[in-house]
């Protein structure tokens, strides 16, 4: 496999994410509709890969997005700012006091406990980002003048409205202009969708961005909501995976677009809120590579799971491992992600190699 990255020393940046950032609060192990204080994070699908691949993997990363420009939008700077991201591409939109014309958003995030599963109410109606429109942003002084090597975006960014979408489109196809690689987390949630045409739309948006991606994930709800894929013999048992179907369906969308160099989808099978079995596939050169299993993990706070997996993923095809090792940087990775707090990854490559090589969770002396 053959990824064709771009020369490191031509480029100022290993990886950019084109994603929201939201404030999110989060009530401890309580709950949002009885909390009396919350704990402030930054998080967004998109944004947590450049994350993970700054502080856990030690890559030079930056993240295109858009603040209000008020106190709230200082704080997330300066969250992101401690990830080590860099800020510089940050589009700030005049702030008009009140939100009226934009405003930052905010994800309440509970975390669920065994059989209370985890929740999230989301406020990000109106909001900097879902009002970028092309033209806003400079990709071609952003490709290349600075040069990028790696660039991550997402189908939760897509589907803040008309505009994003058409950003998401402007940005691939600019990387792809001036050969830099491309990976899309098509992250499907229903709830972004159901207001601007649903799964319809969610299905016609992805399909015309898909056709530039190289690196395409997601789990087997997203393939099917966003490109219309399903995964035949699909029992929901780790242990029982129809692995056939998943292959089945990864083939069928590499006929369709023979520009997916890997495809990769978690495997996940929730016995609680606290408890699940964690896995994942990656194709890549006609062939299909189950990566470690993790059967029964314990979950301290599941949310951004899937983005450290895919960040995983993204560090280990950039160093240049087979894809059947960089899948297992992508499981390990997601799965210490979700034992801390928050969307972010407070992992470190040394502890990744750890999970990889099985060894255990004994104390550290």
């Amino acid at each position: 496999m053959d990824l064709n990255l771009r020369p490191k020393e031509n480029c100022k940046f290993d990886e950019i994410s084109l994603g929201e950032i939201m404030l999110r609060l989060d009530p401890g192990d309580g709950r949002i509709k009885c909390a009396r204080s919350f704990r402030a994070w930054e998080g967004g699908g998109e944004y947590n890969v450049a994350r993970g691949l700054r502080r856990c993997f030690g890559m030079k990363t930056s993240v295109v997005t858009a603040f209000a420009e008020n106190e709230l939008g200082y704080l997330m700077e300066d969250f992101i700012l401690q990830g080590g991201v860099d800020t510089s591409l940050i589009k700030w939109m005049p702030y008009d006091g009140i939100g009226r014309t934009v405003r930052n958003g905010i994800n309440f995030t509970e975390r669920g406990y065994g059989v209370r599963g985890a929740v999230g109410v989301s406020d990000r109606g109106n909001t900097a980002a879902s009002k970028l429109k092309p033209g806003d942003i400079d990709w071609n002084y952003i490709f290349g003048t600075l040069g990028v090597r790696w660039l991550h975006t997402g189908g939760i960014f897509a589907a803040l409205s008309e505009t994003a979408a058409a950003v998401v489109i402007e940005a691939v196809k600019a990387a792809k202009k001036y050969g830099t690689v491309v990976s899309y987390d098509l992250n499907y949630r229903p709830s972004l969708w159901k207001g601007i045409g649903g799964q319809a739309k969610a299905q016609e948006v992805n399909k015309e961005i898909a056709k530039y991606i190289d690196v395409m994930i997601g789990n087997e709800e997203d393939f099917t909501a966003c490109l219309g894929l399903e995964v035949e013999g699909n029992d929901g048992n780790l242990k029982k995976l129809n692995i056939e179907g998943y292959y089945k369906m990864i083939e069928a969308a590499t006929k369709i677009y023979p520009n997916f160099k890997v495809v990769a989808t978690t495997l996940r099978t929730v016995k609680t809120a606290t408890v699940n079995d964690w896995s994942a596939i990656c194709w890549a050169d006609g062939q299909i590579h189950k990566g470690i299993e993790l059967p029964g993990l314990e979950i301290y706070d599941r949310v951004g799971g899937g983005d450290s997996f895919a960040s995983g993923l993204i560090y280990g095809l950039m160093s240049g491992k087979p894809a059947s090792e960089a899948v297992n940087y992508g499981i390990a990775h997601g799965a210490l992600a979700m034992t801390t707090p928050g969307d972010t990854s407070m992992a470190s490559l040394k502890e990744v190699e750890n999970i990889i090589g099985g060894k255990g969770a004994r104390v550290q002396r």
